[in-house]
């Protein structure tokens, strides 16, 4: 049987393309979404090879509809990347069960570029280039096969689209650099029950029973001298001042005014990378100084926010100063909301409170009774901590005594509001790897950390880590540096061994540099690089003369290109000659059939013009023999190219 469409010569190319335009999107796909594109794929080939009938048009409609059903009960629409994408691969699966037609596989073809567009547009992480260049050469070696003629094999189905593709490669160049960017990036939220590390707007520690140590980079700080010790690099991100008895939330009116700050000791100058993240907060080294961007403002909790959501890496300059105090005297409004706590909530908290208070002559004295508490209260730090129940600070301070950072920095908080010291609660990172190869501080999503800041007369705010206290290990190592106890299983078993150490991080390097110069190749730089180039610094009008520029060099190259294949395929010196003679023969009204030869041509011609034969006969035996024989001498070619030119 002859097989149909993209069956003929390169017949899995398609469907090869679609499989692995599906299996980059897997991470986001609903869990039925692969099996039942097998399931139609293998319907497909049984129908083709077999000759079974394919499903009718209303099983075809009933299919599209189930799996329509199944996305919305899977996600619960249908708008975003992850329904979006299942949504299409099961389309598309439908879309098999009636392929039948070059136009059928254009489409599926269409639908795989589409899913490839997705996968980019969701993940752009450097190890997964290679998947995404294999999966377009794929779907071009299909569309290739669909483009009609002979039937070629698939090896010269790949050779040609990979030649093709490498001559585009150099606009796709020009593209990148001189377009516009285009913002684009989404992610996934982790839900209660497991929590991984990372920051939010919100902390309930007494609801999560395990956290999950994530190695997602939270952000990257290149350092112009040497970065500050461990013991400073506390990253400050959302800050929580809401407490409702068991979760603490940002304060989302404003109060008070912006402190004074005095920025004393070493100042600290880095550009950073922070990946996107949704509590709109510009986490950087404490205390910053605003960076030079215009969406970016500073709270009067020190807060750097972004007026816009960060949803997709940015880069900015900053100056962090870890020795800055606070001046001034704390607002009315402000010193409320600090020392606000729910009515008949941890009674057993506040008792304590109020009996280490009455023992100390003013608030620096009762903060370090708290701590000294803390100390000797046998509490242990762990990332497996018990159910806390309604009443969640006395839970953890005369049940459980276990937990991280989260249950300490709440149940410090709570017994300096009950003790009348104004609190907060601080969320963001603690420490940091420093990548000797790249020479950066890689803060990873494990690094996230809580702490409080209590204010005190004629001092402001200070910043009190409870977890010091009870893990000082906790704060004193890099968590996740290689062979650490806090890291993942799989970074730590990886640490043991240098040589595995210092590959990991020369990769840490290479996609640092891939997504700041890459993934984070923004506007600026652009412009920065025109510059450079010598197009001057004018804005959109530097980016479009240095794109017609590059894409005008561009097009002269394919033209020199198809020059040289044309001239490649221009038939010989014997060739032209005998053609001459056929254009003249025609307009004689003597045309030479396509499939006859000169001398087949002769025999017949003689039938009905014997002298225009004759006379033709000598130069087509010359012909042949030129054109079919063994190699004649030079002069031979010469004289029949003489007596071509002469022929009437």
């Amino acid at each position: 049987m002859k097989l149909p469409g993209p069956e003929r010569s390169g017949a899995l190319l398609p469907i090869a393309a679609l499989f692995m335009a599906a299996a980059i999107n897997a991470h986001h796909l609903a869990w039925w979404c692969l099996p039942m594109l097998a399931l139609a794929t293998a319907w497909h080939l049984r129908a083709v090879l077999r000759g079974f009938p394919q499903p009718g048009r209303l099983a075809r409609i009933s299919f599209a509809v189930i799996v329509t059903t199944g996305v919305l009960l899977s996600f619960r629409t249908l708008n975003g990347l992850a329904a979006g994408a299942t949504l299409l691969v099961a389309m598309t699966a439908a879309k098999l069960f009636e392929a039948r037609t070059t136009r059928d596989w254009h489409v599926i073809c269409g639908a795989t570029l589409f899913l490839l567009l997705a996968a980019c547009l969701d993940r752009q992480e450097l190890w997964r280039l290679p998947l995404y260049g294999l999966c377009l050469w794929l779907c071009a070696a299909a569309l290739r096969s669909l483009a009609g003629g002979a039937p070629l094999p698939a090896r010269t189905l790949l050779r040609e689209s990979a030649a093709q593709l490498l001559r585009a490669v150099p606009l796709a160049i020009m593209c990148f650099l001189f377009f516009p960017r285009l913002p684009g990036a989404f992610w996934a939220i982790a839900g209660d029950e497991e929590a991984i590390t990372g920051l939010s707007e919100e902390m309930s520690p007494g609801r999560i029973a395990r956290l999950s140590e994530s190695d997602e980079p939270a952000l990257r700080a290149r350092f112009d001298g040497a970065p500050p010790p461990p013991v400073q690099r506390y990253w400050r991100g959302p800050v929580l001042r809401d407490f409702d008895g068991f979760t603490w939330r940002r304060h989302r009116d404003p109060v008070g005014r912006t402190a004074a700050l005095e920025y004393r000791g070493p100042a600290y100058h880095y550009s950073e990378t922070l990946e996107p993240n949704t509590h709109r907060t510009v986490v950087a080294l404490e205390l910053s100084r605003p960076p030079d961007a215009p969406l970016v403002t500073q709270s009067a909790d020190f807060q750097l926010l972004s007026q816009r959501p960060i949803l997709q890496a940015q880069s900015y300059e900053l100056t962090g100063y870890p020795q800055a105090v606070s001046r001034g005297e704390l607002a009315a409004d402000a010193r409320q909301v600090d020392l606000a706590l729910p009515p008949d909530r941890n009674p057993r908290a506040t008792e304590l409170a109020h009996q280490l208070r009455a023992r100390a002559p003013d608030d620096a004295a009762f903060v370090n009774s708290v701590f000294d508490w803390l100390r000797r209260g046998g509490f242990v730090y762990t990332l497996v901590p018990q159910r806390l129940g309604r009443d969640s600070v006395d839970d953890l301070l005369f049940r459980t005594r276990e937990g991280f950072c989260g249950h300490y920095a709440s149940a410090f908080v709570d017994l300096m509001r009950a003790g009348g010291v104004p609190a907060r609660v601080v969320t963001g990172y603690q420490g940091g790897e420093w990548n000797p190869i790249g020479r950066f501080l890689l803060v990873r999503q494990s690094h996230a950390h809580a702490w409080a800041e209590v204010w005190l007369p004629g001092r402001g705010w200070l910043r009190a880590d409870p977890t010091a206290v009870v893990a000082p290990e906790r704060l004193s190592r890099e968590l996740l540096q290689f062979g650490d106890g806090f890291g993942s299983r799989a970074s730590r078993l990886l640490g043991e061994q240098r040589w595995l150490t210092t590959t990991l991080q020369a990769w840490a390097a290479l996609n640092a540099w891939w997504q700041d110069d890459i993934v984070g190749f923004n506007f600026t730089k652009q412009l920065n690089l025109a510059e450079r180039l010598g197009f001057g610094d004018r804005g959109w009008q530097t980016l479009a003369i240095a794109l017609g520029a590059g894409m005008c060099a561009w097009l002269l190259w394919i033209a020199w290109t198809l020059h040289r294949l044309a001239r490649a395929a221009r038939p010989d010196a014997i060739t032209r000659a005998w053609r001459r003679i056929d254009r003249r023969l025609a307009r004689a009204g003597h045309a030479r059939a396509p499939h006859e030869g000169v001398l087949a041509y002769c025999d017949r011609l003689a039938l009905t013009q014997p002298v225009a034969a004759a006379t033709l006969r000598p130069l087509a035996r010359r012909y042949a023999q030129l054109r079919y024989g063994p190699p004649l001498p030079a002069e031979e070619l010469r004289g029949f190219l003489r007596a071509a030119r002469a022929y009437r």
